[in-house]
């Protein structure tokens, strides 16, 4: 049995109104992405976006996405991601665009370089806050950010990535 390698690129999704973030779903950001390689990478790109593109992983609260490709293709998927200006969800279109944050071999350095950049954007929030319970909510924050939940949540996630047909060639 041959496995086949993937990338994750994790990325964020930046809206101007950060309500606007709870309209988005997993399924309204991978047809929004096929059509946007499809747009600029034609029948070529749509064929290699149907082989083996899935978002893993999406919080609508953060704006967090994780996309899985296999390895051979995550720069057509990356250079595709400039073209998203909007996505549409409900009927309701969201201006945004995805901003690259780091791609990855596997979730878990994935989920590592998420909670390196959450605390760094915890440390350039707390110079902004203006008043004593702002910033030991922040600092709380700060000293909260550790792979203990994380390693946790992978178990879960592991345990149902090992029946993916996907990842497998029979």
């Amino acid at each position: 049995m041959v496995r086949f390698k993937s990338r994750y690129l994790l990325c964020e999704v930046c809206v101007p109104d950060r309500s606007s973030l709870q309209l988005l779903e997993d399924r309204s950001i991978y047809n929004t992405l096929r059509a946007a390689v499809k747009r600029a990478h034609g029948d070529y790109g749509s064929a290699l976006f149907n082989i083996g593109v899935i978002v893993k992983y999406l919080n609508a609260h953060t704006g967090v996405v994780l996309i899985r490709s296999r390895k051979k293709h995550y720069r057509l998927i990356w250079s595709a991601l400039s073209f998203i200006t909007c996505l549409e969800n409900r009927g309701q279109m969201v201006q945004c665009f995805l901003n690259c944050l780091h791609v990855g071999g596997t979730i878990r350095t994935c989920q590592k370089f998420l909670v390196k950049y959450n605390r760094q954007q915890l440390h350039r929030m707390l110079p902004d806050c203006k008043t004593d319970a702002e910033k030991q909510e922040v600092r709380r924050a700060i000293l909260s950010c550790s792979l203990s939940n994380v390693r946790d949540e992978e178990a879960d996630e592991d345990g149902s990535d090992d029946d993916d047909d996907d990842d497998k060639e029979t």
